[in-house]
Formats: structure tokens, sequence, C-alpha cells
């Protein structure tokens, strides 16, 4: 399928409430992730390795870091020829509302879209960690010459409440799709599994233009893919299922997608790279996960002021960083983080420009960007007084927000 047919737009809008307060400064899709990545550097790594150089980002809530990253990292595309990829805040064209679901959010950019010259649609969310070969995908939509098609993948039958459940044929047609529902079809002869949806879609541009404008004039509608688009598409048009992983594309098969929607699952999702074999690979040559980064020296370790080496054990240590004397264990440290001596940082994760001082005691913690913990400070040992100054997940996970400052 040639891909400068195909125009990618990634859903970047959502408040992302769920992982307050990592996104109290920020959009969801720009909260940093893995040491030195962004959450939106993997779908948009994934548009440039499938060939789509065509990138609407539809940008809402707190963008603005999410903008500047989109500037100073993916700034590498030739306008000239077609290429772009380019953040749409809301632009009230048809009236004086924010986006009010995703299938509004593109109701308000239709103008965008039909002038794209462009025949397809892929469109993404910009808030999940995967690698995948959309390339792949839109040949499948071509060669069985649907009108749309769902990439989906299996899940347990609890986990596939918080999902879009689709039934399929044996030709992996759609016959049926429930947005989350109470009691999710089981795929036949598999009643622990569900098939469900991934939030990634491909339309034929006309198709799409006209469920757009019929939903916008529905006065019950929620404007949303799953809830209001799809399951009236199933019964009257050709709706296929793509089966996400297997040896799809040419991407490695890790089959690894991580909704990091929570602080515990955005947490899970970046100790899965410190795994002995982590079920997401970064290190493929051919498949690299682009961001913005800054210039910073290597990371590097040096004997504290008591003499005590600087050590790091399965960690995962960006450039900048320094370790005086303290000890890094099973955690994952951003750009220009700096431990000092005889402290411990332990099953945690430092944003930039993170300082923690001498005799500091971190565990089971997120401290994101520009926070100076001082001398003989704990985080992440004492529940009682962690709930009394930071955010705690249901897992026990504390959260030091940006600019917290200590008394």
């Amino acid at each position: 399928m040639e891909m400068h047919n195909t125009l990618s737009i990634i859903l970047a809008g959502g408040i992302g409430s769920r992982l307050h307060p990592l996104t109290a400064e920020r959009a969801k899709p720009a909260v940093p992730f893995g040491g030195k990545y962004r959450i939106i550097d993997f779908t948009l790594a994934n548009c440039l390795h499938s060939g789509i150089r065509k990138v609407l980002v539809l940008t809402q809530y707190k963008s603005l870091s999410l903008q500047k990253h989109l500037r100073d990292g993916w700034s590498i595309f030739n306008p000239e020829i077609g290429e772009y990829i380019t953040p749409v805040p809301p632009q009230m064209r048809k009236g004086g509302n924010w986006y009010a679901g995703t299938a509004d959010a593109l109701h308000q950019n239709l103008f965008l879209l039909e002038r794209s010259s462009a025949d397809t649609v892929l469109i993404l969310s910009g808030d999940h960690i995967y690698r995948m070969d959309y390339a792949a995908m839109l040949e499948f939509h071509q060669r069985q010459k649907a009108d749309v098609t769902i990439a989906c993948m299996q899940v347990g039958r609890d986990e596939a409440r918080g999902f879009g459940v689709m039934e399929v044929d044996a030709n992996n047609r759609i016959q049926a799709f429930e947005e989350k529902p109470v009691k999710p079809k089981v795929i036949p002869g598999d009643p622990e599994h569900c098939l469900v949806s991934m939030g990634i879609y491909i339309f034929s541009m006309d198709l799409l233009g006209q469920q757009l404008e019929a939903d916008h004039e529905k006065q019950d509608s929620t404007h949303d893919f799953g809830n209001d688009i799809l399951p009236p598409l199933i019964k009257t048009r050709r709706v296929f299922a793509y089966h996400f992983g297997g040896s799809h594309g040419r991407v490695s098969p890790d089959n690894y997608w991580r909704d990091v929607g929570t602080i515990d699952s955005y947490y899970k999702a970046n100790m899965d790279l410190l795994k002995p074999v982590p079920p997401l690979n970064l290190y493929q040559d051919d498949w690299p996960i682009r961001t913005y980064q800054s210039q910073p020296p290597p990371a590097r370790t040096v004997p504290g002021v008591s003499g005590t080496e600087g050590v790091s054990i399965n960690s995962m240590l960006a450039g900048g960083v320094v370790i005086a004397g303290g000890s890094i264990q099973h955690s994952i440290l951003f750009p220009h983080v700096y431990v000092g001596d005889e402290s411990v940082v332990r099953d945690s994760i430092l944003f930039e420009c993170v300082s923690a001082g001498n005799n500091v005691r971190l565990r089971n913690c997120i401290v994101d960007k520009d926070v100076q913990i001082p001398n003989g400070e704990t985080i992440g040992i004492d529940p009682r007084k962690d709930k009394e100054r930071f955010t705690v997940s249901p897992n026990g996970i504390v959260v030091v927000p940006k600019y917290y400052r200590f008394d």
C-alpha cells in the first residue's frame, strides 16, 4: 500500500487524571518514560518506521510540554514534499467547544483531513507503549477490501471489561463490538480470554467523513469511536480485526502493548525494561525509538566524600547522571540526576534534574523533574509519612510532584 496516501491522526489531548500528579504540568503523552523518552515517542516512532509521513497530533490539555517536544525532537520531515508532524490544538471551527470525545476531535478537524489528499486515515492514540508496523496493518486493510480495520489483541476476561470487545468470524470479519462490557464475550474455545480493541483504526477517508458528520448531528452521542461510531458500522460495512503481534511486518514480535494510564501501570511498564530479558526490546537496531535529547556528558559513578564507591546495579542511567558514592539498584534515572554519598535508590524512577543529597533513602517511588532531595531524607520507607506529603498509588508507589520543595 502506498503510504503517501495515508494520513495518521494521533489523539493526544487526554487529561490523564489517573496519572496525576505526573500530568499536573503536562499532557499524558508527554509524560517521560524509560529514562530518556516521552510516551508519545513510541507511537511516533511506529509512524516513522512504517513509512507514514503525514501526521497530525491533536493536542488539548496542558499541551505546551508536548508541543515543545514535537518541535525539538520531531521536526524531521520535509514539508516541501508533503511530509509533516503537526500539532493541532482545538480550532473552534465547528463551534466554541473543546474536543468532546475522540470522534468530536476528528470532526472539528475534518477540514484538515479533507485537504490532506489522503484516501486512508490511520487513527492512533498517543499514550500507549508498544512497537508496531502500521504498514503491515494497512496492507491487511487493503487486501481485505475493508471499509474499517481495527487492531486487536487477546487479554484476560477480567481485564477486557476496560476495552472494546469484539467477536470475529473465521475470516477475521467483526460480527459484534461492545465498548467496556460488564460481561465480555470470550473467544470461542477459550473461556479465559477476549479479543479487544487497541484503539487503532483504519478508515477510508470518505467513510470517516460521512460517519463524523452523522455522529455530530446526533443529540445523544458521546462522540466516542468505541461507543458511537464503530458498533453501527459492524452491521452495514466490511469491518475487520487485525491481530497485533506475531510476525506481521518488520518489527520483531515482542507482542508488548501497555496502556500506562495509572501510576501503577506506568511504574510497572518502566520496571519491565529492567528485566533480564525485557518484554519490550528497545535495542532493535532497525526500529529505534526516537526522541528529543540534549547533549549531556556520559553518566558516571565516582567515590563519595566518605570514600564509598558509587555503584549501579541492574539500572538504566541516562546521560549526565552522576552517582557520587551512592547506590542505585533496579532503578531508572533520567538525564542530569545526581545521587550523593551513601544514598540508596532502589526500585525507583527519578526524572530529569532530580538531585538526592547524602544519606538519602528512596524506595518504590517516582520523583518528577527538578526536585532537590535534602540530606537524610527518606521516601517510600514510612507509608504513613509518605501519605501525609505525597500521592501514593494502590500498590504503594510514592509520587513526588514536579518542583516539590522539602521543608
